[in-house]
């Protein structure tokens, strides 16, 4: 794992023998010597943390610059900031809305309008809308992830620093997301990746100094560094749900970590099952629950905070939406009664249950036959083909005023056609295991189909014998006979089906696509009492049964974001940095913010990805014949830390290729951000060698013998002691002088100004990135 760079001693004696004889004043010289040394390392040490010091501020004070160098510009909504600009708006209105990310991004965005007084009267509606002719405090709201971006590169200094690299090291790493395009134009915009990056980064680091605590275990620092690993994670995580990569590299760290304690051979002693039971206790109360408190903490203020019925109601069941105040369910819900003409619309695509006297063709295109019976569909759009009645299961049945009740059987009768729903064993159009949906005549309803046409009204989360409603009551309709649900996709039906959508009998009953609900009773006077709108109370749901719903929703919606975008890409393009997203343009000025990473930055710590994977390779296989090229530090470091930078990028990485949702260049951030930190290790280790004397140490202690190495990391300057510099530096400023270069090439893309002439836009077309204003 790391090493500290920071002095925690005495430097490490050379392997000298010691003298019998003694001096006249009664001490050897080794020992005089060993002091003058000890001395010198003390006095190199100050000079070395003052080095680090001093560069750390330069690095975030150019990050600060960077991040907030004409941060005013654009003055109108950009990109996504449509999204979470409205959802920082929604908060400080307290109105409910719904989005497929956890809260704690956005709610960082409200709490800084809140700071300067903004009321969220700006609803971000449109790419373009200007913010100084709406008023808005945009300046503050871009200044949060300006500020998160900047200490990002801090972060990124600081985990080189913990983790005991030398300065070139620690500057290489920290220049590669300090001059990077991409995270300069992710984090000057009102977006949350500058918040993910910088969490996903600082669960690294706090981790990085528990790790390093390994030997102080259960220490007041122990605790410390473990718990602000877990509250890290948490806000990675309450970010957005990609911040569980975060807890896969670490919990990969920690299961590593564990297995070590577990050895009964190990350096340290061997642990009791009692000891270890504490260490696996203590890591999973840090890293599990802690996190997931605080996880759960953000929905708490979330649900506190949007108590006003809001745009994310329909996303609700109707108990979820009473709990909200001004909401339409509670003004608009209408008890059914038998006998009422009612509209049925699919909660989720929003089509409603239609029919007309066009046939199901005799054969579908795969061959298999229909019943050729009446088309029922989904359609989008008002009409008198979607008008249902709702009757009782018996024929004798004609009592009226008779209301509709959960797990009632009713039959739904087509008023246009006159002819009664019905559910059959007849494969659907598009779905051979699903059920065919069509209607028959009356006669055939209330004769030897009478089984086929009776359905099932089943309530959402219901109770016996409750109520009926038109807004509030979400139901299923289940077929009686067969026990299969009321279905529609989004998939349009073929020209015979006026590319309508699919109604089918779904097998699977579980699923929340199967809800429906009544939209409107149009055979009821709009004067009649039932629409008679007395003063409900706002009612309560447990914290548990809010936060359930919610998350089931939020998953489900986020695994439908499969449409396609022209600016999307896949994980294969990320590391060659094949294409970016337009996220603004101006014709008039010729402006434009293209996010794009910094090419030469990205190439190179791919390449130093691969160049990683090779010597690990290499090294094995060497070992394998018998050739021990490396010494036991440098193979340690290479294996450990940054082993566990490489763990982190994968984790970051890998993941996408089995998502199937959108994904665009901005998912790679996080792994970009370890890929920076690899780079910098690996230019050390190919430039820079551990000091021999070390390595004597290590093979002393292996071979039995007293020494004087200690449970302790040694810093870069202990590590180098009389090691050349030279080449490190060297290839450091090759490194940032060529990507400084190609960052500044790319600045008008990123900060969107100035304007660039066709010319000047073709020559940045490096990899045909899909650059506007090219003609």
């Amino acid at each position: 794992m790391a090493t500290t760079s920071t002095p925690q001693g005495t430097l490490r004696q050379r392997n000298v023998g010691v003298s019998t004889k003694k001096s006249k004043e009664g001490a050897s010289p080794d020992v005089e010597l060993d002091k003058l040394v000890k001395a010198a390392a003390e006095k190199s040490s100050k000079n070395s943390e003052r080095d680090f010091k001093a560069v750390f501020v330069v690095i975030t004070a150019l990050a600060f610059l960077t991040r907030f160098w004409g941060i005013s510009h654009p003055n109108e909504v950009v990109f996504d900031e449509v999204h979470f600009g409205k959802f920082a708006s929604y908060y400080l209105e307290k109105t409910y809305f719904f989005d497929v990310h956890p809260p704690f991004g956005k709610l960082l965005f409200a709490f800084m309008g809140w700071l300067v007084g903004y009321d969220g009267h700006f609803h971000f509606d449109n790419i373009g809308d200007s913010y100084i002719v709406n008023k808005v405090p945009y300046v503050a709201f871009r200044s949060l992830p300006a500020i998160l971006g900047a200490l990002t590169v801090s972060v990124t200094y600081l985990i080189m620093w913990e983790s005991g690299y030398s300065l070139p090291a620690c500057i290489i790493a920290a220049g590669l997301v300090l001059l990077d395009n991409a995270h300069i134009g992710q984090t000057r915009l009102i977006l949350l990746d500058a918040t993910l990056v910088f969490a996903m980064a600082c669960s690294l680091l706090c981790y990085i100094k528990f790790y390093k605590l390994r030997h102080e275990p259960f220490s007041r620092k122990w605790w410390k560094w473990l718990i602000l690993t877990g509250f890290a994670l948490s806000c990675d995580i309450s970010t957005k749900y990609v911040g569980l990569f975060a807890f896969i590299t670490i919990g990969s760290a920690v299961a590593i970590d564990l297995w070590d304690l577990l050895d009964i051979k190990r350096p340290g002693g061997a642990l009791s099952l009692p000891e270890f039971g504490k260490h696996f206790a203590a890591r999973a109360f840090g890293l599990i629950l802690m996190p997931f408190l605080f996880y759960l903490f953000w929905f708490q203020v979330h649900f506190s905070i949007l108590t006003r019925s809001g745009p994310g109601d329909d996303f609700m069941t109707p108990e979820f939406q009473e709990t909200l105040s001004d909401n339409i369910m509670l003004a608009n819900a209408v008890t059914i009664d038998y006998y009422d003409t009612i509209t049925i619309k699919h909660k989720e695509t929003k089509a409603y249950l239609h029919s007309h006297p066009d046939r199901y063709p005799l054969r579908y295109d795969d061959g298999r036959v229909s019943s050729q019976g009446q088309q029922v569909t989904g359609y989008p759009f008002n009409d008198t083909n979607n008008y249902w009645q709702i009757l009782p299961a018996g024929a004798d049945d004609q009592k009226l005023g008779r209301h509709v009740k959960n797990h009632d059987l009713v039959r739904l009768r087509h008023l246009v056609t006159d002819t009664i729903l019905l559910s059959h064993d007849v494969a659907s159009p598009y779905y051979p295991t699903n059920q065919e949906f069509t209607t028959v005549s009356i006669a055939d309803a209330y004769g030897d189909r009478a089984a086929d046409t009776l359905f099932e009204i089943r309530i959402e989360h219901g109770k016996n014998g409750q109520e009926f409603k038109s807004v509030s009551s979400h139901f299923k309709l289940i077929h009686n006979p067969s026990k299969v649900a009321m279905w529609t996709h989004t998939k349009p039906l073929p020209e015979w089906g006026y590319k309508q959508q699919e109604i089918n009998g779904n097998k699977q009953i579980a699923p929340s696509s199967n809800v429906w609900l009544v939209e409107d009773i149009p055979s009821l006077p709009a004067d009649d009492k039932r629409r008679e709108k007395p003063e409900r109370k706002v009612k309560t749901l447990p914290f548990l049964r809010k936060w359930f719903e919610l998350q089931r929703s939020m998953f489900w919606h986020n695994n439908q974001l499969t449409a396609s975008h022209p600016y999307a890409s896949l994980p294969y393009q990320w590391p060659f940095l094949l294409r970016g997203v337009s996220f603004w343009t101006q014709n008039d000025t010729r402006q434009q913010i293209y996010f794009l990473g910094n090419p030469i930055g990205w190439w190179l710590a791919s390449s130093v990805l691969a160049i990683y994977a090779g010597i690990v390779l290499a090294d094995q296989f060497s070992l394998r014949r018998g050739i021990d090229a490396l010494d036991h530090r440098s193979r340690s470091r290479l294996y450990n830390s940054t082993g566990f930078f490489f763990l982190a990028w994968a984790t970051h990485y890998f993941p996408f290729y089995v998502m199937g949702r959108q994904l665009f260049l901005h998912h790679y951030l996080p792994a970009h951000l370890a890929s920076a930190l690899v780079t910098g290790a690996i230019v050390e280790f190919i430039f820079s060698q551990d000091a021999h004397e070390h390595e004597v140490a290590y093979q002393a202690a292996k071979a039995g013998k007293k020494t004087s190495v200690q449970k302790r990391h040694l810093s870069a300057r202990e590590r180098f002691a009389g090691q050349s510099m030279l080449a490190s530096w060297i290839a450091a400023i090759v490194i940032l002088v060529i990507v400084a270069a190609s960052w500044y090439f790319f600045l008008p893309l990123t900060y969107g100004y100035p304007g660039l002439s066709v010319d000047q836009v073709l020559r940045r077309k490096w990899l045909g990135y899909d650059l506007h204003f090219a003609k």
